[in-house]
């Protein structure tokens, strides 16, 4: 079988043990005679699945014991709404770091819910990158802090994350989470959607200072309301039980290599050859962040001209590389390489990124 070189901002690559897994397993798990989509979320079996899930997570980002890890439906983007719901309470604001267009997504829900105030916003800048410590504005009625982790569209990254000790940090790290160490210690709660570094689409990852929810308003919706997937331990509706269970082998994968530490430092290997590539290009290949501000996870580039970066998408496709068109809103060109992304995909990327430059030189 011949595999192409998947460069998709998400849903993304899966490491190719954890599908032939998958595949060994779909019609009988362990031997059990049915499919993990065909268990009961009641069932011992799930349940193991699902405990496994939470612990080896627990493991893997060291979370301390009095965070919960709720595993959620509806993608990073019913957090945009859920995290005010739960936690604006009437005479705060949320403060909201506008770095590209996930943050922007979730500013505009949080205004619907109440009040809102824009700290720090990269807008005159493109979003080209991360506003500095000097730049962040803070407020007495701050009820959080909110930031986006990684922005994949414009290919920028918090490297250092905006310390306030009497602030309650939110992130969505939909992007970048199990690709470095994060301090935990440091935020409130984090958000990930799956499809980027943990797994399919379908379930989103929820960890959750306990503290949070003592101040969280009585008359929510029911499935809205954080207090309602804690004490049921994510089970209080069905699961999205089988993207669970490939989140579990994405984290068994990610333990066997080594974990966070080892997972971060081919990250870095990967995104360093790859910047290489560009910068040594001298101008033929030019990178949208700027370099302070790069993202790790995904690296955004353009050509000299629009005729050049279409021909250029047209024969990477031909060889077999996969997802390299820019998000629409800016164009260009983008690899997202996160951690299921082979070094040896990155390798050859840059081979043919530099033939091509070879070829058309202007």
């Amino acid at each position: 079988m011949n595999r192409r070189f998947n460069f998709n901002a998400g849903p993304s690559a899966l490491p190719l043990e954890v599908l032939d897994q998958a595949q060994s397993e779909l019609i009988s798990y362990q031997q059990f005679g049915m499919s993990v989509m065909e268990f009961s979320h009641r069932s011992k079996e799930y349940k193991a699945i699902h405990e496994g899930a939470v612990n080896l997570l627990r493991e893997l980002l060291q979370i301390p014991d009095d965070y919960e890890v709720l595993f959620l439906q509806g993608g990073a983007s019913l957090q945009f709404s859920m995290v005010p719901m739960n936690f604006l309470q009437d005479g705060q604001q949320g403060n909201y770091f506008i770095t590209g267009s996930w943050s922007q997504k979730a500013l505009k829900e949080a205004q619907k819910v109440g009040e809102t105030f824009t700290g720090a916003t990269g807008e005159h800048t493109n979003f080209s990158r991360i506003p500095t410590e000097e730049e962040l504005t803070y407020s007495d009625n701050d009820a959080y802090v909110h930031i986006t982790s990684n922005n994949t569209i414009h290919g920028t990254q918090w490297k250092e994350f905006p310390k306030k000790a009497d602030k309650t940090f939110i992130a969505d790290m939909s992007s970048d989470i199990l690709s470095r160490s994060i301090p935990i210690e440091q935020f409130g709660l984090i958000y990930a959607g799956a499809q980027k570094n943990l797994g399919p689409a379908g379930v989103t990852v929820v960890i959750l200072k306990k503290d949070l929810l003592k101040d969280t308003p009585e008359n929510l919706p029911t499935m809205l309301d954080y207090r309602t997937h804690v004490e049921k331990s994510s089970l209080y509706n069905t699961p999205p039980s089988f993207s669970i269970y490939m989140l579990s082998l994405v984290l068994k994968w990610t333990k066997k290599y080594g974990g966070i530490q080892a997972i971060e430092e081919w990250n870095k290997q990967k995104a360093n050859l790859l910047y290489h590539t560009i910068d040594a290009s001298k101008g033929f290949y030019t990178g949208i962040a700027d370099k302070d501000s790069r993202s790790s996870m995904n690296v955004t580039f353009i050509l000299p001209e629009k005729q050049l970066e279409e021909l250029f998408l047209k024969e990477a496709e031909e060889e077999g590389f996969v997802g390299l068109k820019g998000h629409r809103s800016i164009g260009g060109c983008r690899a997202s390489i996160y951690n299921a992304v082979p070094l040896e995909s990155v390798e050859a990327l840059c081979d043919f990124m530099n033939t091509f430059h070879q070829k058309h030189n202007i």
